[in-house]
């Protein structure tokens, strides 16, 4: 599987962005997916999970209130709607994929990776 992750950029404290990711599979809804974030000297974090159908959703704390992940499999696409952007928010956005019927939140288990997209707030 292949992910090309897009829709990154430099925006204003406070602006929203919506990050996309294309998956390269004709199985895209036997695929749990994830984003998560690397800013720079940190570890990879999870930011969001969404399980095989949408039902199933995870948020990290930092994000939770401010960000929606969902999913098009007819498109083979997961999304991740973030708003009210902080500078905190900076990092390189990755998206990633299992073939998981359950929402997976641990870095660890994905099996996919896509290239990052670069996400960058300015105060």
């Amino acid at each position: 599987v292949q992910l090309q992750a897009s829709g990154g950029g430099l925006v204003q404290a406070g602006a929203s962005l919506t990050l996309s990711c294309a998956a390269s599979t004709r199985s895209f809804s036997s695929y749990s997916m994830g984003w998560f974030r690397q800013a720079p000297g940190k570890e990879r974090e999870i930011v969001a999970a969404i399980n095989w159908s949408g039902a199933s959703l995870y948020y990290a704390d930092s994000v939770k209130g401010r960000s929606t992940i969902s999913r098009n499999n007819a498109q083979n696409t997961v999304y991740l709607q973030m708003n009210s952007l902080r500078v905190e928010d900076t990092a390189v956005y990755y998206c990633a994929a299992k073939m998981e019927k359950s929402i997976v939140v641990s870095k660890n288990e994905y099996h996919y990776w896509g290239q990052g997209t670069e996400v960058t707030v300015s105060s």
